[in-house]
């Protein structure tokens, strides 16, 4: 039976200059993509080259159609937004691998890792990330809110910045408000809270702000945001936002 590759290519947080080479290579040799279809807009590809679009919830489906057409001796291509690894569509594909017929993992698979969205929003914002830091996402699509509740408290007692992922949709609109409330109980009040709203993209909108004003309303789907710890501290700027850095020597805060 005739193999093919399947490439897991991250495309950054959405501007051009943050795709890697190596992404841009990847997508050059592929024949199709398959992907959610704002990110498959992302992309220039020639007349030859197919694009097959679904929706943000056909996650596994999504991998096991292109799973099969790589079996088939197809050269594939599944994008992501950010880095694939991270709550994207590396772990999907692993996941239909592992579930699916022996001849899937036989398949060429690769893996290129992209920019994603905290390490982009950090980045505007100074150095919110250097020190420990976790990714939760705040989408109870696939796990209970119980278990995120527990994590968001965990990381807030052991001294975490923390970077929310998914933090609100239509569907959600509450569990934001209902994080940073746990954050307060666990957090002072003056710790800053970075919203970064398509960083790199012309509608890109960074604020920085104290736990204390933190509100839901702030966010939609397209905002990563980052929450400091007790170390993390924040330097005024005239005429611009505060520079926002965790240090990298530990003063022993109290979280």
């Amino acid at each position: 039976m005739p193999t093919g590759a399947l490439t897991i290519v991250g495309l950054g947080p959405g501007n051009p200059d943050q795709m890697t080479p190596e992404a841009a290579a990847a997508i050059a040799a592929a024949e199709h993509f398959f992907g959610y279809f704002p990110y498959l807009d992302r992309l220039s590809l020639r007349p030859e080259q197919r694009r097959h679009a679904s929706d943000n919830r056909e996650e596994l489906a999504r991998a096991k159609a292109a799973l099969a057409m790589a079996a088939q001796g197809g050269k594939v291509c599944v994008v992501s937004g950010g880095d694939p690894g991270v709550f994207a569509m590396a772990a999907a594909v692993c996941e239909a691998i592992e579930e699916g017929p022996p001849e899937w993992r036989s398949i060429n698979l690769e893996v290129i890792p992209g920019v994603t969205a905290m390490l982009a929003v950090a980045a505007k914002a100074g150095a919110p990330l250097g020190h420990d830091f976790c990714a939760i996402s705040l989408s109870n699509n696939l796990k209970p809110w119980e278990v995120i509740e527990k994590r968001i408290t965990a990381a807030a007692q052991a001294g975490f910045v923390m970077a929310f992922y998914n933090p609100v949709s239509k569907a959600r609109p509450h569990q934001l408000g209902e994080a940073l409330e746990l954050l307060r109980r666990h957090l002072p009040a003056d710790v800053p809270v970075i919203f970064g709203r398509a960083a790199g993209r012309p509608d890109e909108v960074i604020r920085v702000i104290s736990l204390a004003e933190a509100a839901s309303g702030m966010a939609d789907m397209a905002t990563c945001i980052i929450v400091g710890s007790v170390e993390t501290r924040v330097i005024p700027r005239e005429g611009d936002e505060p520079l926002v850095y965790s240090p990298r020597s530990y003063k022993g805060g109290s979280a």
